[in-house]
């Protein structure tokens, strides 16, 4: 079944899921920052079908989300800097699936590459450095009369 078409949609959340929202596309880019870079790796990480991949790698690249290169006789994969632009998005959805899912035995943790210590939980900050709660943040609807307030907001409506 083709999904439907979010891309010219008021709602940056659902434009946003229009690029990123199947989970094939944000499971290569998590690999991506891992440094996977060429096709045979993505598919022996991702156990996915060859061509659900070469599908999702394509899109991915028309989206601007990876570019291509060729080494030798094969073609490998980079994240462009819209791709490496998810790095916060995946963090967050990392903290949330260590505190809201069940971990397997020994999951893996984004840590520090530094001191490899876990990174602190992502916040979300006013523009004066006020720290944020669901209860602080409006979302403001093209052509409405009103802000939508709190998670209510969050769920804009799409066409």
């Amino acid at each position: 079944m083709k999904r439907k078409c979010l891309e010219g949609d008021v709602c940056p959340v659902a434009r946003a899921l229009d690029v990123v929202g199947d989970w094939w596309t944000l499971l290569i880019i998590r690999d991506a920052f891992a440094g996977v870079t060429r096709f045979g790796d993505f598919q022996k990480h991702l156990g996915v079908a060859k061509n659900i991949l070469a599908t999702r790698l394509k899109d991915m690249v028309e989206q601007g989300l990876l570019q291509t290169s060729e080494v030798g006789a094969r073609s490998e994969y980079q994240l462009t800097d819209k791709g490496r632009a998810l790095m916060p998005v995946l963090v967050t959805l990392a903290q949330w699936g260590e505190v809201h899912t069940e971990p397997e035995e020994g999951g893996t943790r984004v840590l520090d590459a530094r001191c490899l210590q876990p990174l602190r939980k992502v916040e979300v900050f006013s523009q004066d450095g006020r720290l944020l709660g669901i209860e602080d943040i409006v979302t403001q609807v093209p052509g409405a009369r009103c802000q939508v307030p709190g998670a209510s907001g969050l769920m804009a409506r799409t066409r």
